[in-house]
């Protein structure tokens, strides 16, 4: 049997050799998604009945870019719902379709339908045990070590084509891939099926948490897909570790489980060990009494070497609470992908995750970018949609450094030119492939008039406010998001906290107002003086507002492993949920 370090140095050698050709593997991938689809529905509307096999890669490349359109999901969405609605013609692939994933990620909630096939699983699995070498060369793991992740398959259900829908994370969770990852790797989760497919985030967190203590001296890493569920989970800690140490002791399970089967499969694996328990409880005491559980996972699960999440874009706001939990341990930030496509790994995981960028894997779909620019007077440009002004898309062979792009996706599940809404900055190569960072996702931008503040700029003044609220007060930002309100007279901004801990009114005041005078955006700052914008509003919901949107948006335990909170929603769902949660509002008196 092949060990770890083995497959390490093939998988790592394999990516080598890929990136340092980058440009030959994009248009040879380009080819095998054009052979592979050949005759399609969608590409005969673009293409017609042209022979792609007797075409020379630049050739081919050159004729789909000039024939085939840039793309929304909107455009495609009339073929991915004749797909659901059981219409077995090749639409879009030649692959029957029988899985569909829900959108992830900052999508305002709403359900958006994407092709799924066994490249999707074949895809991640490659990009894990890639991932997982080039962590080993800092962070090297016993094989047969113990992860503690915190994952969660969400319900499944059917269209009315009689095709399964569910969160790309679920569809993965469920597929022998992910068995095969764990055994290619050599690192097991904690948790059994039982638990990642439970259905209810609050009792499989709870079982999760129990488990990895059960196995707390084999754990190598703590791990999620993304850094909230992981502050979320140890939040949840803190309130139940009493319970979870007499589980432990007696080798039961609290009666606040009561999954059948998840309480069956724990109980299956767990025994009465009152000297684990003891310990476990001492060190929590202190954490609790002294430490403000500072230092939580080196203390709890000593062998661990870091934590790894999505950190990056819309999951910056969590990492000062996940250092705090994490004490010196490393935070090593998980890969960037989507669920239309993986795009890029990160080679880098010595680095912050502020620093991290990503190495496209020039094999997993072809990629166009479409260069971004803030400026108003470029020429022989067409304006987009008002956020930026767009030149025309190019090849992965011609981005230059510094440069910030939106990624084009051709993929070989049925996207073709797929806009994914990502902006990007290249900031370096990796061999011959681009190592991108990401900055945020297009569209969610605050503007009412000549104002436009990015989802960028709306995190550095939360970051400045939640900073003089931790200085001033014992309380903390949970979570947050904001919305436009262009219904008011003059429009305003309103931005809704969650908070832990007492603050009083003075406090929060000198927050908001600290928030409205922080957008340096000339727009919004000249408005604000001239009144055509009023005073920013700050609205604190009540605790467990955000877990309810989560909930309500994407499902009750999909939601909290697939779900990531838009930092500016018009999602009308989302404003009733926060807007009737609302316990109490200030206006800034920053313009005054």
């Amino acid at each position: 049997m092949e060990t770890a370090e083995a497959g390490h140095a093939d998988v790592i050698g394999w990516f080598e050799h890929v990136s340092e050709k980058a440009c030959k593997a994009q248009r040879e991938t380009l080819r095998r998604i054009l052979e592979l689809n050949s005759g399609v529905e969608y590409l005969r509307k673009w293409l017609g009945t042209v022979d792609v096999e007797e075409m020379d890669d630049n050739t081919l490349e050159t004729l789909f870019t000039s024939l085939v359109p840039i793309v929304s999901h909107a455009d495609l969405d009339p073929y991915i719902q004749r797909i659901a609605d059981g219409e077995t013609s090749p639409l879009l692939t030649q692959e029957p379709i029988t899985v569909l994933s829900l959108s992830s990620g900052t999508t305002e909630g709403r359900q958006k339908y994407v092709p799924f096939t066994c490249h999707s699983s074949q895809t991640t699995l490659q990009i894990f045990r890639l991932s997982a070498a080039y962590r080993s060369r800092f962070y090297p793991i016993k094989e047969g070590g113990r992860i503690l992740e915190f994952i969660y398959a969400g319900k499944e259900f059917k269209t009315p084509g009689g095709l399964t829908v569910g969160t790309a994370t679920t569809h993965y969770y469920s597929s022998k891939e992910f068995k095969t990852k764990q055994e290619t790797t050599k690192s097991f989760t904690c948790s059994p099926q039982e638990v990642i497919s439970g259905g209810d985030f609050g009792q499989c967190t709870y079982c999760h948490l129990l488990l990895g203590l059960h196995f707390s001296r084999q754990v190598e890493f703590v791990a999620s897909a993304f850094s909230y569920t992981i502050v979320q989970a140890f939040s949840l800690f803190e309130e139940t570790w009493r319970d979870i140490c007499a589980d432990l002791k007696e080798g039961n399970l609290s009666s606040r489980i009561t999954l059948p089967k998840m309480r069956k499969a724990v109980l299956a694996l767990i025994r009465p060990n009152p000297s684990l328990a003891s310990r476990i409880e001492e060190v929590c005491i202190e954490l609790e009494s002294n430490l403000g559980w500072f230092g939580l996972i080196p203390k709890l699960w000593p062998n661990a070497k870091y934590v790894s999440s999505i950190m990056t874009g819309s999951m910056l706001p969590y990492l000062t609470k996940l250092r705090h939990y994490a004490g010196g341990l490393p935070l090593v930030s998980a890969d960037y992908g989507s669920t239309e496509s993986w795009i890029g790994v990160n080679v880098d995981p010595q680095l912050p995750p502020e620093d991290v960028s990503f190495a496209v894997i020039p094999t997993f779909s072809y990629f166009e970018f479409i260069p971004l620019y803030r400026q108003q007077n470029q020429q022989d440009m067409c304006s987009s949609d008002g956020d930026f002004v767009e030149d025309k898309p190019v090849p992965l062979s011609q981005v230059k450094l510094g440069q910030e792009y939106e990624l084009v996706l051709t993929t070989f599940t049925g996207l073709y030119r797929y806009r994914l809404g990502d902006v990007v900055e290249v900031t370096g190569f990796h061999k011959g492939t681009p190592k991108l960072s990401f900055i945020y996702r297009r569209k969610l931008i605050l503007t009412i008039n000549i104002d436009k503040n990015t989802e960028k700029d709306l995190q550095r003044v939360v970051d400045k406010a939640s900073q003089l609220l931790s200085r001033t007060t014992q309380a903390e930002v949970v979570d947050f998001t904001s919305h436009a309100d262009v219904t008011a007279r003059p429009g305003r901004y309103i931005i809704y906290w969650e908070i832990r801990g007492g603050a009083e009114d003075k406090a929060l005041e000198d927050c908001c107002r600290e928030m409205d005078a922080g957008f340096v955006d000339h727009g919004y700052v000249v408005s604000r003086r001239m009144k055509s914008i009023g005073p920013l509003e700050l609205r604190v919901v009540e605790r467990g507002t955000f877990g309810k949107v989560a909930e309500r948006c994407v499902g009750k335990c999909g939601g909290l492993n697939q779900f990531k909170t838009p930092r500016c929603t018009t999602n009308s769902v989302m404003l009733d949920i926060l807007d009737g949660s609302t316990v109490k509002r200030f206006y800034s008196s920053a313009y005054d």
